[in-house]
This record gives C-alpha cells, structure tokens and sequence, in this order.
C-alpha cells in the first residue's frame, strides 16, 4: 500500500500585513530538520513516533530512504516530498536497515539476533521483495553492506557497548563468507571526548555503544563512519575513521566527530549514511532525539557534506535545523545552500486558548524539542497567538506537534493535523497565511515554504483537528528576516582547556546585546573550523567532545533575527 506525502506547497492566497508584497523571483526548494515524514506511530505503548538509522540510496534519479521501525521505507525525487511504501516483505519492523544496489537489483538487510536473511527486489517502488539469501553465515545488529568499485562485496556491523565494529568479505553472489571478521573501531572515551556519554558528553566512567556501521570511498579512501555514544543523547554522533583498504587497517580521522550537533531545537546526527545526490553533492542522514516519550522517540535529520582538498570528509550542522535550500547543482559550501531566512520567534511572547498544567506556552518557543505546549483539550477552539515583537519579512514556518496524550498506535487513517495560520501587522485585522484545514497528509514537522514573503508582526495558528490527544506544539518556529541592526560582532573570546581533562574546553565570549544566539566554529586547523555548536543567548559553553590529543582553534558568529555577524576572533588550544 502507498501512501503519498506531497512537497508542501502554500497555493492559497497569501496576504502581507503590509501594502507591499514583492514575489520571491526564484522559487527555491527548501527543507527544514527534522525531516518532514510521516513517522509512524510504534506499535506498543506508550504512544510515540519513530524513525532512526536511516539509510539513503540513490538510484535512477530517485532517493530511497529505509529507516529503523517505520514499517516500510520513503522514495522521493527531490529529497523534499516524500512517499511511503508499506509492506510486509521485508523485516520492516527490525532496527538498523542496510541497502545496496547491485546488478540493478535492491538488497536489504536489517538487524537481528537469530537469523540474518538477505532481501531482494527489482522494483522497490511496488513494495515487493524475494529472498536473496535465507540465512548469512552468523547474525548482524547494525549491518551495512558495501560493494566496491572492484565488485567485491564487504559487510560492517556492531552495535555495542564492549565488542567493536567488525568487517568481512563476503561473496558477492552466494553472500558467504570469503574472510574471518575484521576488529575495526573500538571505543576510546579516554581520549576521544565525542563517544563519552551524555546529552553533553559528561557521563564519565560509563561505557558508549559503538555502532551504526556505514562505509564511503571517495577518490581511493575509505572512510568508515560509526556512531556513539547512545541514541537517546543529545551527543549522538557519527564518527570517522580512514584507511586505503574496506578491511583496514583504520585510523581515526584528524576531523571527529564527522557529524555532532548538541545544540539547538533538533539535537543529534548519529548512526546514520552518507550518499551524493543527482549533482554529486555530499549529504549526510542521521538520528535526531526526542527521547521524552520512550528512548527510542527519534526523527531523521539531513545535513550537506563536503570533503576538503586534503580529504578530510565533514558535515556541516551549522544552523542545522534553520531551513535550507535543495541546491540544483554541484555547492562548494554550506553558504550556497542556506537562504539567510533566520529564526524569528525564539523566545516571543505567547499568549494561548489554554495551557494544560507544567506544559505552558513558553515550551514551544525555547528551541527544545523535548518540551512542549500543550492546550487543555484538542478541540477547534484552541490557538496560540505569537508576537514577533516588530514586523518581520516572514519567508517559511515550521509547526512541530507533540501529540500530548496520544494513544495512537502504528499506522492509520485520518492522521493528517488540520490547522490555520493568520497574520497580523496589529493583532486585529487578520488575513489567511496557510490554510491546512482540510489537510490530508501527516506531517507531524509540518514544513511550509511560503510563495511569497508575508510581512506581519503576529502570527495565529488554530486548531481545527488533531488525529488524537490535545493541540500540542514542541515548535512553532517562524523563519525570515528584519530590516533592523544585525548584532554586534563577539570581540572577545577566551578559551580553556581543561588540565585535569582535555577532551573539555571552557569558552567564554563578550555578549552582543542585541543577539539571539551564537554559532561556534571550531576544528584542528585555523583553515578547517569543520565542527558547528549552537548557543542561545548564553556566553559561556562547556564543549567535552574533544580529541585529548589534538589542538584546536574557535571562532564564534552572533545572530538575530535581522542576519549573521562574523567576528575576527580566533582563539587557539593546545
């Protein structure tokens, strides 16, 4: 069965509070993390939503997305809408699902503890599959099938907290084994600060899971991304090691962690795929947490990937959950694909139709996932009015739900949210923004790229249905720009490795009073700030994801609703 989730497109009409309303020459494609899918709902209590451990393939001008316990798999054309297949051929229940195209044919393999079995299928569009291959040699949790470019075949796994990940060769038409596993990657939390436990990688003494398994080769190198340290952190990352053979020996590469993003409303990018879409753009595909409901709530998130001239391959989290533009041809860098539509609601003034008790209106505006407004019932009488404080040039909204008091399991029908936006220039005189009333799709991270920019200081969102439970928003988040200062550029930095632990560094910075947040840039070479930390409104940060045996230089940026301002600071650790 299918079930179409198509490209979010606002054709209603949109009025400015304003006379003006200019048109966006360019219709660009944007997306905004998480990715917006339908996630299913899992099929036991509590009632929660699902996806992790995705793996991206693309083949034929399509890219097909296979993720942990979501009861089928996404193919979409653009990376932007998405459709659902759902079928029963293949362990679509199962964690960790692996794809190769190979021959033109489709081969899928998930986790599990008692029998490894091989799936085949020439036509994954239909949802149908054929056993390739009853029963590998041993069982795998976390597989990753590799072929390389000499046709021979490699399978990756591992999934825990004492034992490594592994490699071997295998057959590349019977699928037996041709080698002994391999010993690749083991944990070393004494040195490297990224696979320490915890939402900041401060749980010191307790063991990370290595796992998640997933290999590149890029101009002769291979490149052997792992995840740590747990999936339920705000810490969960990918990292990298390199080698000039898929069996090793590896090294771990001068940049770790590959993919790390702690901060901001969506946290994680671990145990995930790296690919190259139609353009030969890198894109890496990870795990982002929830982990409020059940651990194992989780989203997908998509972050741009680049290697540099000296092979160092690295994703870009940098404003990583602010929208982004699907680039139409090859990109240099992440500035070519971010519009510059900046975040305008962090912490604006909400006023609502009802709050139920300990999930106030304050929850959907503090860039945090995990916390949530939630009105007293899910009837249509429920809003929530924001007020942006000035007008702003509003360009894309992003409405993210909590399904408070859900008790929806699996997957069904009528599970589309129904709302309405509304602007205001004065908090009177309404005008429609979005009409969702009569909404079909479930979008639970509902993406919407406005045609044209809506200038408005108020927005009213109203509930006109919800699939179940009450009228609840983690995120209400408004993307555009201002016309006013941008903020004042960070003149000051200090930076301070701690003696007693170097995988910890104290960063301290004067505040910009006119700033939302801050991004920090930071990396081993003043020429490779590759690693992204977003803070808001703070001026101190405490960052434990260090190499204990690397130096590292910082630079910091401040930001508003009004642009970006970068500062000449660069501070060094040794």
């Amino acid at each position: 069965m299918k079930k179409t989730l198509p490209v979010i497109i606002v054709c209603l009409f949109l009025c400015s509070c304003s006379q003006k309303q200019p048109v966006i020459r360019k219709r660009l494609l944007t997306i905004c993390n998480p990715v917006n899918l339908d996630y299913r709902f899992q099929p036991e209590l509590p009632s929660r939503r699902e996806a992790a451990d995705p793996t991206m393939v693309f083949y034929n001008g399509i890219y097909y997305l296979f993720a942990s316990k979501s009861g089928g798999y996404w193919y979409s054309s653009n990376l932007a809408g998405w459709t659902f297949v759902e079928t029963d051929d293949i362990p679509a229940e199962e964690y960790a699902p692996t794809v190769l195209v190979m021959n033109d044919n489709f081969y899928f393999l998930a986790s599990s503890g008692i029998k490894s079995t091989i799936y085949m299928s020439s036509d994954p569009n239909s949802g149908r599959w054929e056993i390739a291959r009853d029963s590998l040699a041993f069982p795998v949790w976390d597989p990753a099938l590799f072929l390389d470019d000499d046709n021979r075949l490699y399978l990756f796994w591992g999934c825990s907290d004492k034992n490594p990940v592994y490699g071997i060769e295998l057959d590349v038409n019977s699928f037996e084994p041709i080698t002994e596993p391999v010993p690749l990657i083991r944990a070393h939390p004494d040195t490297h600060g990224w696979e320490v436990p915890g939402d900041y990688n401060t749980r010191y003494g307790n063991s990370p899971w290595i796992e998640g398994a997933w290999l590149n080769k890029i101009n002769g190198t291979y490149y052997l991304q792992y995840a740590g340290p747990g999936t339920e952190f705000k810490s969960y990352c990918d990292g990298i090691y390199m080698s000039d053979s898929p069996l090793g020996p590896y090294q771990p590469a001068i940049h770790n962690p590959f993919a790390y993003k702690p901060g901001g409303f969506a946290a994680g990018a671990g145990h995930g795929s790296t690919f190259t879409d139609r353009y030969g753009n890198y894109w890496h595909i990870g795990t982002i947490t929830i982990s409020v409901k059940h651990m194992f709530e989780r989203r997908l998130g998509l972050y741009p990937a680049f290697v540099d001239k000296e092979g160092l391959l690295y994703a870009v989290t940098k404003y990583g959950d602010f929208p982004m533009i699907i680039p139409d041809k090859k990109i240099e860098s992440f500035d070519d694909i971010f519009p510059g539509w900046m975040l305008l609601s962090y912490r604006k003034k909400v006023s609502v139709s009802s709050s139920a008790d300990t999930l106030p209106p304050d929850n959907m505006t503090d860039e945090n996932i995990r916390t949530y407004w939630s009105a007293l019932t899910g009837s249509n009488k429920e809003w929530a009015i924001m007020d942006l404080g000035n007008s702003y040039d509003v360009y894309a909204i992003q409405v993210n739900f909590a399904e408070h008091n859900s008790g929806i399991l699996g997957r069904k029908d009528s599970m589309a949210h129904q709302y309405t936006i509304e602007a205001s220039e004065d908090g009177r005189h309404w005008e429609m923004m979005a009409d969702k009333s009569d909404n079909r799709a479930d979008n639970p991270h509902d993406y919407i790229r406005l045609n044209q920019k809506v200038s408005c200081r108020y927005l009213k969102i109203k509930n006109k249905k919800v699939p179940d439970g009450n009228f609840a928003l983690s995120g209400f988040r408004i993307f555009g720009r201002g016309e006013g200062d941008k903020p004042f550029a960070v003149n000051w930095m200090e930076a301070t490795r701690n003696p007693d632990d170097r995988r910890s560094v104290l960063l301290r910075w004067s505040g910009s009073g006119n700033a939302t947040g801050y991004n920090i840039s930071y990396g081993s070479d003043k020429d490779k700030l590759y690693h992204n930390y977003i803070v808001y409104q703070d001026t101190s940060v405490s960052i434990n994801s260090l190499n204990a045996n690397q130096a590292y230089f910082f630079t910091i940026e401040s930001f508003n609703e009004n642009g970006i301002t970068k500062s000449d600071v660069l501070k060094m650790i040794r």
